[in-house]
């Protein structure tokens, strides 16, 4: 097992619950999820995230190995590939995942519209593919299973214009939404992002019973705890989170969020995980010397 990946497993609460392995991948933070039916032995995978080096712009596949490993290991079968957003922080690692196992890829319908408002942005309005690769694009609403588990659909704009949560019984894969009670929110100043709406779909998730848990997408750690952590409960974000707990307002959780995102400087990894994030983790056609080349716009942001 690679040394970096810590993990830590949330046991199902009995029928309908999933059983969650969380593993945290730690250059970007980023929290990755299997989602399992003991009932069943079917799972998902979530936000699995491809390793990328922004100085030699190398890839690496060592979580979503790990994460193979483990449903192997297990005698779990995949069924489903899932992303809730084209991640500004890190690659995906759809596609490898599909060529490996031949799982179904999916990701929220939205997509579509963060596609159309970034090939602007790499001037590429002939070169960008506006029908994303995943196999399935979710709506606001839609259902499935995973095994036995229906699993629902919320759509979760703010941090993105297309961030999905799932909901899986008493599990909320809150994504990029939320972040940890004491580490507040997540940014929603990127192309695309909105503030008050991000508030709006935090109350959406929060509108659940207190004891049904919260699985986020990133944890950068605090001054106060060494390990990451990503599980939560609605009752513990709606009175610890501190962006959010004691009932803050709209317009104060506006205020607060947009000045924070005022400082904050772009992600290392963003303008290159645009480009294979909606692609659902494919680099671009090789070129003719057989390599993908990534395009980088200069002084747009």
């Amino acid at each position: 097992m690679p040394t970096d990946i810590y993990s830590k497993t949330s046991a199902s609460r009995g029928p309908g619950s999933p059983t969650v392995v969380g593993f945290h991948e730690p250059d970007t933070g980023s929290c990755q999820y299997i989602c399992i039916d003991d009932a069943t032995g079917k799972c998902a995978l979530i936000d699995v995230v491809q390793q990328f080096d922004p100085k030699s712009f190398g890839t690496r596949f060592d979580h979503a190995q790990w994460a193979l490993d483990y449903i192997a290991d297990h005698g779990l079968t995949l069924e489903w590939i899932l992303d809730t957003h084209p991640h500004a922080d890190h690659f995906i690692a759809a596609a490898w995942l599909k060529d490996k196992t031949g799982v179904q890829t999916a990701i929220g319908e939205k997509v579509r519209d963060i596609a159309v408002l970034w090939r602007d942005y790499y001037n590429l309005p002939d070169g960008f593919p506006i029908d994303p690769h995943f196999d399935h694009l979710f709506a606001e609403g839609d259902t499935f299973q995973i095994g036995d588990l229906e699993v629902s659909v919320m759509l979760s704009p703010g941090h993105t214009l297309g961030s999905i949560t799932y909901v899986v019984g008493d599990a909320v894969f809150a994504h990029d939404t939320l972040m940890q009670p004491d580490a507040g929110s997540s940014r929603a100043d990127f192309p695309g992002g909105s503030a008050s709406e991000l508030y709006d779909s935090i109350m959406r998730i929060l509108d659940r019973p207190d004891d049904h848990r919260i699985f986020v997408g990133h944890d950068y750690g605090t001054k106060t705890r060494d390990l990451p952590s990503w599980e939560s409960t609605v009752g513990e974000q709606k009175t610890q989170n501190i962006h959010l707990g004691g009932d803050v307002s709209k317009a104060d959780f506006v205020a607060l969020r947009e000045g924070r995102d005022a400082t904050l400087a772009l992600p290392n990894r963003m303008l290159a995980a645009l480009q294979v994030n909606l692609r659902d983790g494919r680099m671009p056609d090789p070129e003719a010397d057989g390599h993908s080349y990534l395009k980088m716009p200069v002084n747009k942001f």
